[in-house]
């Protein structure tokens, strides 16, 4: 088990680093081809041990195997949008189907629960249950009217691949910059230092939504 931890901490180290490379590379580059597809790799790595490490030494399972399951889910419905399987395809929405609701409404069912008893349940705050609750539904959502009327085509389809990718990372730096809080140096605990990597993140996220969606100005780099 401590092997599977040194991997999932590794595995998220890198996660980390490629997501942000990829995040701010020239969109469609081969740096952000190459970086992006490291990261979905990694993140995939991660999310395997974290789950793990979670359902084998029992820590915090009602939050971090959501979180392990959601990651997953979110990074390979991002890249799928992308780059289509060619065979599959729809068994995978089925299946994506299956794990972002059962996430969704499970972590939000943990939350009231959290918010009834103090605030917490079992020593986690309300707020990573309502995220990934709201995250997994949200995405839910998309898959189902995906399944429906066909995978998303121009913008819908990169702001798909770009805001799933983009909280698959954010999940990342919450869990390494807040979660693992205490094992950074005092002097380096300061909660809007902290903070920081998950506004890049998300101010990163509205703006290229902004550029996709309403802007409609994107356009990939060539290479």
């Amino acid at each position: 088990m401590q092997a599977t931890l040194a991997i999932h901490i590794f595995a998220g180290a890198l996660a980390l680093v490629f997501g942000y490379v990829a995040l701010f590379a020239s969109k469609g580059s081969r740096l952000h081809r190459r970086s992006g597809r490291l990261f979905v790799y990694a993140m995939l790595t991660m999310a395997l041990g974290g789950f793990v490490v979670a359902a084998g030494r029992s820590v915090a399972p009602a939050v971090n195997i959501p979180a392990a399951l959601l990651t997953a889910y979110l990074v390979v419905t991002s890249l799928t949008t992308i780059r289509p399987s060619k065979g599959g395809s729809r068994a995978l929405q089925i299946c994506a189907l299956l794990v972002a609701p059962g996430v969704g409404f499970s972590s939000l069912a943990f939350a009231f629960e959290a918010v009834t008893n103090g605030g917490a349940r079992q020593g986690m705050p309300a707020f990573p249950f309502f995220l990934f609750g709201i995250i997994a539904l949200i995405a839910s959502a998309g898959d189902l009217r995906s399944l429906r009327s066909g995978a998303p085509q121009g913008a819908s389809r990169i702001a798909r691949h770009l805001w799933r990718m983009c909280f698959a990372l954010l999940i990342a730096a919450l869990s390494f910059f807040i979660g693992q809080a205490d094992e950074f140096p005092p002097a380096l605990r300061i909660m809007p230092l902290l903070a920081l990597p998950m506004l890049v993140v998300l101010g990163a996220l509205f703006y290229w939504l902004w550029r996709v969606r309403f802007r409609r100005s994107w356009a990939p780099a060539g290479g």
